[in-house]
């Protein structure tokens, strides 16, 4: 008895749902792989979003013999190279093309004693057939490399309309009786995952023929530690006010990070009024932050999660479907640069205010007219007094 994920797969891409776009570029990388400069593709997306199965489709329909290799079991460099080496060396038992998948590539060490990362990048260019790999996450920092060698696709979180209608189909193959509110919480709870979406269903349906919302509130969220790029693109690409509730609930990352994200991303995806809308909830999200800080009244924290991921959410007309690449925010990297830059000042005045008995902001004021003076004269006695460092008496030294 097969699971229902699996009885329930797509049998080519038309069955494909929600992911139209990514299905023609898979269609069309396949086809056109011997003439493409890439040698690899990397479909990018959450956890059941359909990135297997439409790998799996498209060998069904374009007839492709497929070789399927879990990237997170072969973590190393030896074993990646063997496995994949192998099945790139072996000829089709049906003598039709092979198309092979790599599951799970951000499961592969990036580290250099392992290298499984680059063992994999090693083999790409001997390949004869198209490879395609998924990730949950394709633009971990392990995986720059590889990225590099490979095109890029990256698929939409499933709407809850569209999973809701494959629910609904499985449960009319299944003769089991359901109504349209309960398969509504069973995707919701799933949070875009429609393998989970699925698994949910069978476990509460299968025997019991039977779907109502008394069976379905038994059912736990599902607890998914989210990669901070999946949480982004459930805020900033999608309009559903409960996945946008919980998009940061499963990060490791701490809000102070996901603000600096959004602040740094919000204006790829929005623009003219959703734009404003958008430093509006953020701006809100900041003034809850500064609250915090002075009081120490950390209920607030409900608050400045809200503004920043249904508040950004909705501020939107409608979710987003074009491809944009995220990037974190260059405003530590600017605040460390200034810091140093204004290092020596900061330390001088600091010295100045101690001995003059005032605050380290009248002191800069004054380093002025300390400049002046080490202009004309060598001021032996002041640099003894301070207690000036050797880079500190250079800097009052430079005009």
């Amino acid at each position: 008895m097969a699971p229902w994920t699996i009885e329930y797969q797509p049998q080519n891409l038309n069955e494909m749902i929600g992911q139209d776009r990514a299905v023609q570029q898979v269609k069309k990388f396949i086809e056109d792989y011997k003439k493409g400069k890439k040698k690899a593709l990397i479909l990018n997306g959450p956890p059941g979003c359909g990135k297997t199965s439409m790998v799996v489709a498209a060998s069904r329909e374009l007839n492709y013999e497929l070789f399927e290799v879990n990237a997170s079991d072969k973590r190393n460099k030896d074993s990646v190279e063997q496995i994949i080496g192998n099945v790139l060396g072996q000829q089709s038992l049906f003598f039709v093309p092979k198309l092979i998948l790599i599951d799970e590539v951000d499961g592969l060490s990036g580290t250099n004693d392992r290298g499984g990362v680059g063992g994999l990048v090693s083999v790409l260019e001997k390949s004869q057939y198209p490879i395609i790999m998924t990730a949950n996450d394709a633009y971990k920092d392990k995986l720059k490399s590889l990225v590099k060698k490979c095109e890029v696709i990256t698929l939409n979180m499933l709407k809850n309309e569209d999973m809701v209608k494959i629910l609904k189909k499985i449960c009319d193959n299944e003769r089991i009786e359901c109504d349209e509110g309960s398969l509504q919480t069973i995707s919701r709870k799933a949070q875009g995952d429609l393998r989970g979406a699925i698994n949910d269903l069978e476990i509460v349906g299968r025997y019991s023929k039977k779907i109502n919302e008394e069976n379905v509130i038994s059912l736990s969220q599902r607890e998914k530690k989210l990669s901070l790029m999946n949480a982004l693109v459930n805020v900033l690409k999608n309009r559903d006010l409960e996945i946008a509730r919980n998009a940061f609930n499963n990060i490791e990352e701490t809000l102070d990070d996901v603000f600096m994200w959004l602040d740094e991303n919000i204006p790829k995806e929005y623009s003219g009024n959703e734009l404003a809308f958008g430093y509006d909830a953020l701006s809100k999200a900041n003034i809850s932050n500064g609250r915090i800080r002075n009081t120490m009244y950390w209920r607030l924290l409900v608050y400045m999660d809200a503004f920043m991921s249904v508040g950004v959410s909705i501020s939107k007309e409608s979710s987003k479907r074009q491809f944009i690449r995220y990037e974190r925010s260059s405003r530590p990297l600017t605040m460390w640069i200034l810091g140093n830059k204004y290092a020596k000042r900061k330390s001088i005045a600091s010295k100045l205010a101690s001995h003059t008995h005032s605050s380290s902001k009248v002191a800069i004021n004054n380093l002025f007219y300390l400049k002046k003076m080490f202009e004309v004269k060598k001021c032996d006695k002041i640099i003894k007094k301070l207690d000036l460092t050797n880079d500190e008496v250079e800097w009052l030294r430079k005009t």
